[in-house]
């Protein structure tokens, strides 16, 4: 075999095996998408604990802890919903890290204020939050992919940025 390019995935997945932390999933408008990819990843049952899918308000509250007055003031499509989430998946699951997705992925739902496209994706590691608000174009699948690389992006910076060998800390 020539030599491959890595997966995004599987970069995440070796840099949470270097520092032994583990991680979890905790996704809206992904619906599980970020960790099957993670899944995907041979040797993975090693970093990752679990995933939820929380699509609805209700799961969110229930198995991630978002609060109703988050919901009900920002939305469930928001940055604080996303630190939320995260947090939460980190409490629910004991994991070192999470990465949490929540967004309009469409064709419907979107309005002027919160259009198709909007996403928030929330990752913790080592309890530093990083949220980021993104505004992908295309259809239903294609917003959903982008949420997925953008998501483990943000988690293999995260973990860069936070590893105890890291000349900035």
């Amino acid at each position: 075999m020539g030599e491959q390019q890595k997966t995004l995935a599987e970069e995440v997945v070796e840099l949470l095996k270097v520092d032994e932390l583990t991680v979890t999933t905790a996704e809206s408008c992904t619906g599980g998408l970020v960790a099957a990819r993670l899944v995907d990843v041979p040797g993975v049952s090693e970093v990752f604990k679990q995933g939820f899918i929380t699509y609805s308000n209700k799961a969110k509250r229930k198995l991630l802890n978002v609060k109703k007055t988050t919901l009900k003031e920002f939305g469930a499509v928001s940055e604080k919903t996303a630190r939320e989430m995260a947090k939460g998946a980190i409490l629910a699951s004991g994991a070192d890290a999470a990465i949490a997705t929540t967004g309009i992925a469409g064709p419907d739902g979107g309005t002027e204020e919160k259009p198709v496209g909007l996403v928030y994706i929330g990752v913790s590691v080592r309890g530093q939050m990083y949220v980021e608000e993104h505004h992908f174009e295309g259809d239903r699948s294609e917003v959903r992919e982008s949420t997925v690389q953008a998501a483990l992006a943000l988690l293999k910076k995260g973990l860069e940025e936070t590893d105890g060998n890291d000349q900035d800390h």
